[in-house]
């Protein structure tokens, strides 16, 4: 006994000396937090309608793998954050109206408090369906931030004076981001470096489109009806007709009122309205968005799988042909609904049994909300690795989605979870759709992509002002 109080005393006279204040022994800080209390972002549970933001991964460095470098980059980009649609602010407009007209006579109280304080941010009509332009999440500020960005990453694949073409879809918030982007990566020197081809978006464009029309009819039937499914939307306008009795809100004005969140949150830096719903409610709007994508334009339609496998088919060859005779980079921009249809061609996110649509699961891995969000992205790298004991010297591929790398789910044994070259390009021609046959495209219509390869060394389309025009010549390939 007398030993050990011999010990405890010396320690109390070393800790002493040491720290003479009497604070303890620094502890070392811990890495990694061992807390995870909750996994909720409600920009996660937005699907297509809000902010960018990262897609969640695997946890794979977005550095290439140790011995690998990328020698080719071949980018599909949605257009940066937006004001609504006609169609979205016309159904926006009625809900808030409706709760406009009650308070007139009424005082909004309980959740919807703050509306006789909060200001509607479209304050005109014209900025309907355009980029915004305010605020940290402001869709030309996503387009610029995410080119230099890109130009930090990737910069060793341009010499700084090669002219490189963009593609862009014909539509004008989307040619706006491509030039941002454009501005970002290439710098001041952008319209004298880049070769702007913007694509009609018709249907006379056939295959050769980054927006693919299917002529066939959507082959799923259930797309068109899963906006307000979930009880969740009812009982959210039952609490808060209670908080206000005579008000009259139906699962309806709750959803409006849920996407208003999502597009004010693309124009301001706060939104009331996402405190004003549960975060099971956040959660049952973000699966309304997921079998939106997947029954509408994702793997739940075969005629959107068709329409994807044409620009990864597109793709593919580039990447076969390599940068030395295809180019480096490749920077394409469109909608959403012509990313998911890429994303279920190459079999990425795509759940082993359709979503159900009676019910929330929680075993499903297609959330909209990490690979659609607005300035939504996936890029190819193609890589060169040298020799390693776990692999042999080659070219190998990998997808990035939102800067998550995203194995294939049946070809990652390569460096860094990436898919050689040679097995992606069996991979994936087991999965492509011929979108002719499917589509029914027309025979006097274009048959195949060839932009990327028939495109104009032209700047003159760099900026516009006016109508958007287009180069005709590539409508008649």
């Amino acid at each position: 006994m007398k030993f050990r109080v011999l010990l405890s005393l010396a320690f109390v006279v070393y800790e002493s000396a040491a720290y003479p204040f009497g604070s303890h022994y620094p502890l070392p800080e811990g890495q990694v937090s061992q807390t995870f209390t909750d996994n909720f972002n409600p920009v996660k549970n937005f699907g297509g309608n809000g902010p960018y933001s990262d897609g969640r991964g695997f946890g794979i460095s977005r550095d290439p793998p140790e011995g690998c470098s990328v020698d080719q980059v071949i980018m599909l980009h949605r257009h940066g954050e937006r004001y609504p649609d006609v169609g979205v602010y016309q159904t926006i407009e009625k809900a808030i109206n409706k709760l406009t007209a009650f308070e007139a006579n009424n005082t909004l109280e309980g959740d919807l408090d703050f509306f006789s304080e909060w200001d509607f941010w479209i304050h005109n009509s014209a900025l309907i369906a355009q980029e915004t332009t305010t605020g940290p999440y402001a869709g030309l500020l996503d387009g610029y931030s995410q080119g230099t960005e890109y130009a930090a990453r990737y910069k060793n694949l341009w010499d700084g004076k090669t002219k490189v073409p963009m593609f862009s879809s014909g539509y004008q918030r989307i040619i706006e981001t491509a030039r941002k982007f454009g501005e970002g990566f290439f710098g001041r020197n952008y319209s004298e470096i880049v070769d702007m081809n913007i694509i009609p978006e018709d249907a006379a464009q056939g295959a050769n489109s980054l927006t693919p029309s299917c002529h066939a009819l959507k082959t799923s039937n259930v797309c068109g009806n899963l906006t307000h499914i979930m009880p969740e939307f009812s009982v959210a306008a039952e609490r808060l007709n209670k908080q206000n009795p005579g008000l009259t809100l139906n699962s309806t004005d709750v959803y409006a009122l849920m996407i208003t969140a999502a597009y004010e949150l693309n124009a301001n830096p706060y939104s009331p309205w996402i405190d004003v719903f549960t975060r099971e409610e956040w959660i049952s709007f973000g699966y309304t968005q997921d079998l939106i994508y997947y029954y509408c334009d994702g793997p739940g339609d075969a005629a959107s799988v068709a329409a994807g496998s044409l620009y990864a088919n597109a793709t593919l060859t580039l990447m076969n042909q390599g940068p030395e005779k295809a180019g480096k980079l490749y920077f394409s921009f469109c909608h959403d609904v012509n990313i998911t249809p890429v994303l279920a061609a190459i079999g990425l996110f795509t759940p082993k049994e359709d979503l159900p649509v009676d019910r929330l699961p929680f075993t499903y891995d297609y959330h909209s909300g990490d690979f659609v969000p607005m300035g939504g992205h996936l890029v190819f790298e193609r890589m060169t690795c040298n020799q390693t004991a776990n692999n042999e010297k080659g070219v190998y591929v990998r997808a990035v989605v939102n800067e998550a790398v995203i194995p294939f789910e049946e070809c990652s044994s390569g460096p860094g979870f990436s898919c050689s070259l040679s097995n992606y390009t069996t991979y994936l021609n087991s999965k492509l759709k011929d979108f002719n046959a499917v589509c029914k495209t027309p025979s006097s219509y274009p048959q195949e992509l060839t932009f990327f390869w028939n495109y104009n060394d032209t700047n003159q389309y760099d900026y516009q002002n006016g109508p958007v025009s287009y180069q005709l010549g590539l409508t008649n390939e």
